[in-house]
């Protein structure tokens, strides 16, 4: 592919929307992040930071309004300051999580409307909140440590592709099953450019125990999407990988699910992965995964160049 046909760039963040495939930055343009038909969606997807942000802000919001309309009609609270904002603000606070301390109370009609109003408001608020916090912090994980590159080495003879990961848990996961693509652009006769979504056979892509590291091979054949592609061919096309993984995790009886991407750079071709797994002085099977990452050169390969070289010509 020429230059002239590459893709054109991704376009300003503020013309569209990110969309988030393992790491990998994708853009969509007209689609909304928020849609108040599905709040719940909006909330469950955000970090963190932001959702404690927005508990903040919105108990803020909740109790300002409320103290507003307080102060409005003077003497509607018992022993707050004529004008205090302050005092009807901390009044609203108890209020709205149904407290009281009884000094300060409603004293007039008005005042028992709008508290009444408030206590409501706050039980719906509190259960709402807590159903949103319980569902984020209950929200299932694989934790699959993956390795930093993947690796092209020869295995019995053929070129292969090879990404290694391993179960991060301290329990096993059943029915692991992982499928790999590679993400890739094509030009037609006609000029028009596709991005393809290209599935990379996998030598074993179910694992019934996945206990602790699991390398998956693609052989790169005249069957393989990668088949004739160079290291800088890929690079020049922009190539990623996508890894994606569904496990059953036994300990939470639910199905996991992780992402993981990566570029073509990343690649490093020539090399094989360092031993991880182990064997102790009791004939007990350990896995480091602090090695998931530690790759080699590939010597079957390198003895497999000097051994042409050295094959005398006719």
């Amino acid at each position: 592919m020429t230059d002239a046909a590459r893709p054109p760039p991704p376009p300003k963040r503020g013309a569209a929307r990110s969309v988030q495939v393992g790491g990998f930055e994708l853009f969509t343009t007209g689609a909304s992040r928020f849609d108040l038909r599905d709040p719940y969606h909006f909330i469950a997807s955000m970090s963190w930071p932001v959702f404690f942000l927005c508990l903040v802000i919105s108990e803020l919001l909740i109790n300002s309004g409320f103290a507003l309309l307080y102060i409005a009609v003077p003497g509607s609270i018992a022993n707050v300051a004529k004008g205090s904002f302050m005092d009807a603000f901390f009044f609203s606070i108890e209020t709205l999580a149904t407290v009281g301390y009884g000094t300060m109370v409603p004293a007039t009609r008005y005042g028992h409307v709008v508290s009444a109003v408030e206590i409501i408001c706050g039980i719906v608020y509190t259960a709402v909140v807590t159903g949103v916090i319980f569902i984020r912090f209950s929200k299932p994980k694989a934790k699959i440590v993956y390795a930093e590159r993947p690796v092209v080495a020869n295995h019995n003879g053929v070129p292969t592709l090879m990404i290694r990961i391993a179960n991060g848990r301290t329990h096993m996961l059943t029915d692991a099953s992982v499928r790999l693509s590679a993400l890739m652009v094509e030009s037609t006769p006609e000029g028009q450019l596709f991005r393809r979504m290209k599935s990379l056979e996998l030598s074993l892509a179910h694992f019934p125990l996945f206990a602790l590291t699991w390398t998956l091979m693609h052989k790169i054949d005249e069957k393989s999407p990668l088949h004739g592609y160079s290291s800088d061919a890929l690079n020049h096309d922009g190539v990623r990988l996508m890894l994606s993984i569904e496990a059953r995790d036994p300990a939470l009886s639910v199905q996991v699910h992780d992402l993981k991407n990566y570029s073509a750079e990343s690649i490093a071709y020539g090399m094989r992965y360092s031993d991880a797994v182990f064997w102790d002085r009791h004939g007990r099977t350990s896995a480091d995964l602090r090695r998931i990452s530690l790759i080699e050169p590939d010597h079957a390969a390198s003895r497999s160049s000097t051994a042409a070289a050295e094959e005398p010509t006719a």
